[in-house]
């Protein structure tokens, strides 16, 4: 997909990019022709990460590191004054950098480590957002891209940390995505599916007595079988940061069972339904007269 992107002249920053999905949608914007500046607490593995997409920028092209934590909100604004300071502006934030947190029954697990889990998850997003978003205002055209995920859409159990602030990142970017209707902003989330990376190999050297054995035999499976190629996930961003997605705004989006490539045909339909969005199911909505 990101061949069918040209983020040429557009300059991203990518948080939690160091490894995995982050390092793989830094790549896609890369390769899609886009300025690319890395955030993330590992300075080892982030300067790794820089040398490694460093050999995949062409000529004309920048990518650069700068370590922070998105749950600082110094290292939050610095990241964003950084970019616009290198790149002459900000046109896409590509929230990535997240945790499961704590892996228990809600009573069982400690309380600290749950509430740094939502202060990264979800006020870490918030935080950049709130950073980048005078920078896209003042240039009248932006694109924010929230990684979401399972814990979004359905109850998620020993992972409640996770789950609500998951859910939590859904309803931020619909009340962004409203909140900048007409400012030429566009902020969506997505769900990059079930993925092979350290949050796997989490849940599973955590076990299958916190985690639940039925999860934890799910994760297994997943390992052997895969999972969700990164790329898919990576393709999504590229589309959302790209001018293809234009007015397609405050979606969840997933990577995998979504035709999220044919949206821009869709986007007047789309526009005028809450499709892709998080609702209350009312009794009528099921054919009930209750």
């Amino acid at each position: 997909m990101t061949g069918l992107v040209d983020l040429a002249g557009r300059s991203a920053i990518v948080t939690g990019a160091n490894q995995g999905l982050g390092f793989a949608i830094a790549q896609a914007l890369l390769e899609a022709g886009a300025n690319v500046l890395i955030m993330a607490r590992d300075t080892v593995k982030l300067d790794r990460a820089r040398q490694d997409l460093s050999f995949r920028a062409r000529r004309g092209q920048d990518i650069h590191a700068v370590p922070g934590d998105i749950s600082r909100p110094e290292d939050c604004a610095a990241a964003v004054d950084k970019a616009v300071s290198l790149f002459g502006g900000l046109t896409v934030l590509v929230n990535n950098a997240g945790v499961y947190g704590p892996i228990g029954r809600l009573e069982d697990v400690d309380w600290k480590e749950w509430e740094e889990a939502v202060r990264i998850n979800l006020l870490g997003t918030a935080l950049m957002c709130r950073a980048a978003l005078p920078p896209m205002r003042a240039r009248g055209y932006g694109k924010i891209i929230n990684l979401s995920g399972g814990g979004a859409t359905g109850p998620l159990p020993r992972f409640t940390a996770y789950a609500a602030s998951k859910a939590a990142v859904v309803r931020l970017t619909e009340t962004l995505a409203e909140e900048h209707r007409g400012d030429g902003i566009d902020v969506n989330a997505m769900a990059p599916g079930a993925l092979n990376t350290r949050l796997l190999d989490q849940v599973i050297g955590t076990g299958p007595e916190k985690v639940g054995r039925e999860f934890h035999t799910r994760a297994l499976k997943q390992r052997e079988e895969g999972g969700v190629p990164l790329e898919k996930g990576a393709a999504l961003a590229a589309f959302l940061a790209s001018a293809a997605s234009d007015g397609i705004t405050g979606r969840l989006v997933s990577a995998v069972w979504d035709d999220w490539e044919r949206l821009p045909e869709r986007r007047r339909e789309l526009a005028d339904s809450d499709v892709f969005t998080l609702r209350r199911i009312v009794p009528k909505d099921r054919g009930l007269k209750w």
